[in-house]
């Protein structure tokens, strides 16, 4: 009799093992295929809206432009929503991402966002799309271009430092804070910068069907509301996300059931720029300090 309680007790612990060990099999064959799924993303081999993030400040990036790429040439990707929140950024900055989504809007419909600030450059990129939507709390606009420097031969002087410099010419290095800024060499900084204010005032009037004289009475560098935005023509219509679903439905036939897919950029150097960018913070000083040439960004003067 003692045998057989035995015999009864074993095959009962055999069977919770049996048990253990399909449930932990059934585990470890969901948790592949979750990884393959995730390694091969199987929503970008199916249908799907695309979407990118602009946020911060923008700079020309190889990376972002190579990714925008590939999705003009996904056929999965039926639309592309870009939603920007940027103060803005270099001019090469946002004519190299301008021309990167009007290389993806020759493709497929291009919807833009956006979010708390969409200025100078941000704007620009916003130009890219066939649709802008902002909010109404939106500030926008911020059309034009600046070129910072500084003269502190005032303060060399002080200091007892005479600097020398030697150049091929007199407009060489100019804007310089280490020489006086010549009549000369401001005439010549200045030309540029109107250059520049053209070539973004025209970029408006193509994009928004405007007159260009319209359009420089609205590019003296003010930022606009989303509403004031609308009310100008800057913008198509308020609202969000959304907002920009409903428009590819009802425009393209791109129904509000297909997933919606965020692309983002990776860079080889993400950990440093996590760092940099953390270091830098919100000071808009610092952010200044990091951007290159003529720039389109708009800012509150902190002085």
């Amino acid at each position: 009799m003692s045998l057989d309680a035995d015999h009864v007790v074993e095959r009962r612990r055999l069977k919770r093992r049996l048990v253990y060990w399909r449930v932990f099999g059934i585990a470890a064959a969901v948790a592949t295929v979750v990884a393959v799924a995730g390694r091969f993303d199987l929503t970008e081999r199916s249908d799907h809206v695309a979407k990118i993030v602009i946020a911060g400040i923008i700079l020309d990036d190889p990376d972002r432009d190579k990714l925008l790429a590939d999705v003009a040439g996904n056929d999965r990707a039926k639309a592309l929503i870009v939603k920007i929140d940027s103060p803005g950024g270099t001019f090469v900055g946002g004519d190299a991402l301008y021309q990167s989504l009007r290389r993806v809007a020759e493709k497929k419909p291009v919807v833009a966002t956006m979010g708390t600030t969409a200025t100078s450059a941000g704007y620009m990129t916003a130009l890219a799309s066939d649709h802008i939507i902002a909010r109404a709390s939106t500030l926008t606009g911020s059309i034009g271009v600046i070129l910072q420097t500084a003269d502190i031969t005032g303060l060399l002087d002080k200091l007892g430092i005479k600097p020398e410099t030697l150049k091929s010419g007199p407009l060489k290095a100019q804007p310089n804070p280490m020489e006086k800024f010549s009549p000369e060499a401001r005439k010549a900084t200045e030309e540029v910068i109107e250059d520049f204010f053209d070539m973004f005032v025209s970029l408006v009037s193509e994009r928004r069907s405007m007159a260009k004289q319209k359009v420089l009475k609205l590019a003296d560098g003010r930022v606009f509301s989303g509403r004031q935005a609308k009310e100008n023509g800057l913008v198509d219509a308020l609202g969000s996300e959304p907002e920009a679903r409903k428009w590819l439905s009802d425009t393209h036939k791109i129904a509000d059931s297909l997933p919606l897919k965020e692309i983002k950029v990776s860079h080889d150097d993400e950990p440093w720029r996590e760092l940099l960018g953390s270091m830098v913070g919100k000071s808009l000083f610092s952010e200044r300090l990091s951007l290159d040439g003529v720039v389109s960004l708009w800012h509150p003067n902190p002085w």
